[in-house]
């Protein structure tokens, strides 16, 4: 079958083995796969293997085999792809054996995959084969973060630094569900009127000054995955006793932080990765209340998985970029 794979520090659709199920394995045929940033670290860090490693976490498709003890699920459903892996339960952290799928397993960028029949769901009928394919991984994570780890209530302000990211989108959409108030930031004019076009309330450029900016709003939650970059200028705007969720570091890793501000100003600091099977289907349930909808910003033929992934270093998109596997 083809598939996005690199193998010795080559990225390239190539051919690889045929997916076979074990007893409790699906087969799926992917129909849409969501290329996400994380997967430009993964092509760096698998680079030089022996064997090729498909890229992707993200898919939706329709099963097309089952292994004998599978149950619940059985051949022509129409699923999306739960790439969080063996998480079920919520709980304040992933239990041991969590992996999200994409490395070291191989992933979703190919015409079929196989997975244990715990990690597929069903599609949702009211949206269209491009939005289930980029839907679980960037929702799961953004639902995590602001809801799970953030607590976000109606009547609370919430701000998220850099309004393009997948993620992003359904934080937005998510924080409004809530009866929040939203505010983003953004270094682009486009995706600062992007953002307003579904649902955030203020809008500010990332290079502005935040503190003038947000002189007159109370910043009651920050959810922040830029790093270094806004750490300490996100601090600056949160209230006294407010919480900050980092859930990712796209600039550097390692920032200083002024403990004696931090204690004085009794924040409150939390880490978040991804998510549960338990709260992907609270995801789920909100997509089928239409209360938050994927954002496709673009949309590739596996063929062209390549300049689909030049795309996503340059970082233009607003929302996720979906890879078009079969019709």
């Amino acid at each position: 079958m083809k598939a996005y794979a690199v193998k010795q520090n080559d990225l390239q659709v190539r051919e690889v083995k045929d997916p076979s199920p074990n007893a409790e394995e699906v087969v799926i045929d992917i129909k849409v796969a969501g290329l996400n940033r994380r997967d430009l670290s993964i092509a760096k860090k698998a680079g030089d293997r022996e064997d090729p490693l498909v890229l992707g976490s993200d898919a939706a498709g329709v099963i097309s085999a089952v292994g004998e003890n599978v149950q619940g699920v059985q051949v022509g459903d129409e699923v999306i792809i739960n790439p969080s892996l063996r998480w079920k339960q919520n709980s304040d952290a992933p239990p041991e054996g969590f992996d999200i799928l994409g490395f070291p397993d191989n992933g979703t960028l190919a015409e079929k995959i196989v997975l244990h029949h715990d990690q597929v769901e069903p599609k949702p009928s009211n949206i269209s084969w491009e939005e289930s394919g980029v839907l679980a991984l960037a929702s799961l994570t953004g639902y995590r973060a602001l809801v799970t780890k953030g607590e976000v209530k109606a009547g609370q302000t919430v701000f998220i630094p850099g309004a393009g990211s997948g993620v992003a989108t359904y934080m937005i959409q998510i924080a409004k569900s809530k009866g929040a108030k939203v505010i983003v930031s953004s270094r682009s004019e486009s995706k600062r009127e992007a953002a307003l076009k579904i649902g955030a309330d203020v809008a500010i450029d990332t290079n502005s000054d935040w503190e003038k900016e947000l002189a007159d709003e109370t910043i009651d939650l920050i959810i922040d995955s830029v790093g270094a970059a806004t750490f300490n200028r996100s601090l600056d705007v949160l209230k006294k006793g407010g919480k900050m969720v980092i859930f990712g570091a796209t600039t550097d890793d390692v920032t200083d932080l002024d403990l004696r501000a931090f204690f004085y100003g009794q924040y409150q600091l939390l880490g978040s990765t991804m998510g549960s099977r338990e709260e992907l289907h609270e995801v789920l349930k909100l997509i089928e209340d239409d209360q938050i909808k994927p954002v496709v910003s673009e949309t590739y033929s596996l063929d062209k998985a390549n300049e689909a992934f030049e795309y996503l270093k340059v970082n233009d998109q607003f929302g996720n970029i979906a890879i078009k596997v079969n019709d």
